[in-house]
């Protein structure tokens, strides 16, 4: 009998559903897709507290989801959530009042298993034997260490699109001293990772909101529309990416809303979101840039498929 599962991922910034269709074979296709941007993580400042506002946004869009998925027969719900949560002081609140008003248990992953996870889905979509991944979300940094196709040292760092933006004022017209004193943070961050310095000559393989929307500001600036839209192994050179992120420092917020490829709505994070990936590059001496599109939803439909594998043998 075919299965369907539905992942609901309740990230810093945005939440997303992939519903999968699994057919008794272990095949898996998706057949819907849905994502509501609602900023869970915005305000959440040194005391990380989760905003009433925040919280209103994220159980209107879960509201939304249970609706789609409950109306898809032979149903199985996984619904996990990453950094805002985990980091939350808050947190149980927010998870017993989602369990009250929307029904949904909401898994919280620990920094590690979502790097775990981003490595299962990058490698079963693309053909490399070495790499460093890099997933960006709101308010966390997933790194993993591949070597001969094995995860060999993998970090959640608390630092991302939306925590860094509002921390060192990168939301608007960027002043050189905010920037500067980011970028010596982020560095600072990175330095205290002993293994990187085993991953300055390989690819970066790029995950997240923020850096889907660096592929697809080039894509749209070089005119590379590619087949489904997809951005699913796109390569970029250092020198473009750089390229775009002056692009970016020259405009203010305005400006940004109105460039080619970037959501309106990720204007005032994309420079936070953005700094990850330039500061790992200016120590890596391979310069390209993969992106995929396969990432923590995916090494989860993985995991499950490979358990009831082994449950079926």
């Amino acid at each position: 009998m075919v299965e369907n599962l539905a992942i609901v991922d309740l990230g810093s910034n945005s939440a997303r559903m992939a519903i999968t269709e699994i057919a008794p074979d272990g095949r898996f296709r998706e057949i819907r897709r849905v994502k509501e941007n609602t900023r869970l993580s915005e305000g959440m400042g040194r005391e990380k507290m989760l905003q009433e506002d925040a919280i209103e946004r994220t159980i209107v869009a879960l509201k939304r989801f249970k609706k789609i998925y409950q109306e898809i027969p032979n149903i199985k719900v996984r619904a996990i959530t990453t950094a805002a949560v985990r980091q939350a002081r808050n947190r149980q609140e927010f998870l017993n009042r989602v369990q009250r008003e929307v029904g949904i248990h909401l898994q919280v992953l620990s920094g590690k298993k979502e790097a775990y996870y981003d490595y299962l889905g990058v490698i079963r979509t693309l053909r490399l034997n070495h790499c460093l991944i890099l997933d960006v979300g709101g308010a966390s940094c997933e790194l993993v260490l591949v070597q001969q196709r094995k995860a060999r040292n993998l970090i959640s760092i608390p630092v991302g699109a939306v925590n860094l933006s509002e921390q060192f004022r990168l939301n608007g017209y960027v002043r050189s001293a905010d920037l500067f004193r980011a970028q010596v943070a982020m560095n600072e961050r990175l330095t205290k990772i002993p293994w990187l310095r085993y991953a300055t000559r390989v690819p970066i393989v790029l995950l997240g909101g923020a850096n889907r929307t660096l592929a697809r500001m080039t894509q749209s600036y070089h005119h590379h529309r590619r087949r489904n839209n997809s951005i699913h192994g796109y390569q970029l050179s250092s020198r473009v990416v750089f390229a775009t992120y002056r692009e970016l420092l020259n405009r203010n917020l305005a400006q940004r809303k109105r460039m080619a490829g970037l959501e309106p709505e990720r204007a005032d994070i994309i420079i936070g979101g953005m700094l990850p990936l330039i500061t790992l590059l200016q120590r890596n001496s391979d310069g390209r840039v993969i992106f995929s599109e396969s990432g923590v939803r995916e090494g989860i439909i993985t995991e499950y498929v490979n358990q009831r594998k082994r449950h079926h043998e």
